[in-house]
């Protein structure tokens, strides 16, 4: 069976003056056509290919070789490269553009600019990209607390946090608290699921559990540290926001990390903060 959008291994059939008819198994029944412009030199009958599956001008399915940016349930970026009254075209890598839906995307693209999409199939069964890719993604999936995952940052609200793609297939959300290191639109991430929801949307974190973070955290604290001298102006009536300015942590964790110091007898209290202790 042939997939439109994908990538897959397929047979050569039969050759004809327009090309190679690519089957989905040797000898198989279902035939589609490979052009001559994509056709190696060279290649005979039953030979293996991995073609990528697409509707032609003409609305035929057609094999290439050419390998594509994005298949089918995949987020990347693709660059606008043509605009007409109900959507855009994008470049897939491929010759044939991928299309955007006017109502599918988030503003008016430009010319030349890279946007983030998602590949997904039309209701007519053909390649189509959208820009909300939140409406797209799959309310259930089976997770675990503190599981570890990946994802793609489609979104962020400063006033909530990051939207994530997890899997390129579900739900997943880092909540403003959890933001404490730089993430832009597109970031590949590994993450920690937090709580998994009853809507089966998940609540992620990109540090690891508290158990285990605190000694990265420590070792912020500590360069930072060294880099003034041995002493720090933060402590614990430290506002949490000069906390996640100065050493890119929550007011919870500097505490922790400087329990632990303190514990350790690395570090001694002073008015205004702490300070590495003199040997």
């Amino acid at each position: 069976m042939f997939n439109v959008g994908k990538v897959q291994k397929a047979y050569v059939n039969r050759l004809s003056e327009y090309g190679a008819y690519m089957s989905d198994e040797i000898n198989g029944e279902s035939e589609i056509l490979l052009p001559n412009k994509f056709k190696p030199e060279g290649i005979a009958i039953n030979d293996e290919m991995t073609v990528f599956i697409y509707h032609d001008s003409e609305q035929r399915l057609t094999a290439t070789n050419q390998k594509p940016i994005l298949q089918v349930g995949e987020i990347g970026f693709l660059k606008c490269v043509g605009k007409i009254k109900s959507g855009f075209f994008l470049n897939n890598g491929i010759d044939k553009d991928v299309f955007l839906p006017y109502g599918e995307a988030k503003e008016d693209l430009i010319e030349g600019r890279k946007y983030l999409v998602m590949l997904m199939l039309d209701d007519n069964g053909h390649i189509a990209s959208s820009m909300k890719i939140y409406n797209h993604l799959e309310e259930q999936g089976q997770y675990e607390l503190n599981q570890q995952v990946k994802g793609i940052v489609y979104e962020i609200k400063a006033e909530m946090g990051a939207f994530v793609a997890v899997e390129n297939k579900h739900h997943g959300f880092i909540p403003k608290h959890e933001l404490y290191n730089e993430i832009r639109v597109g970031a590949m991430i590994d993450a920690r699921i937090t709580k998994v929801r009853e809507d089966g949307k998940l609540n992620l974190s990109i540090k690891q559990k508290s158990s285990v973070q605190i000694f990265d955290d420590v070792e912020i604290v500590e360069k930072a540290l060294n880099e003034n001298n041995g002493t720090l102006l933060l402590n614990d009536a430290s506002d949490p926001e000069l906390i996640k300015l100065k050493l890119n942590l929550s007011k919870r964790a500097f505490k922790r990390a400087v329990g632990k110091l303190l514990k350790d007898k690395k570090i001694e209290l002073f008015e205004e903060g702490i300070k590495i202790v003199q040997k």
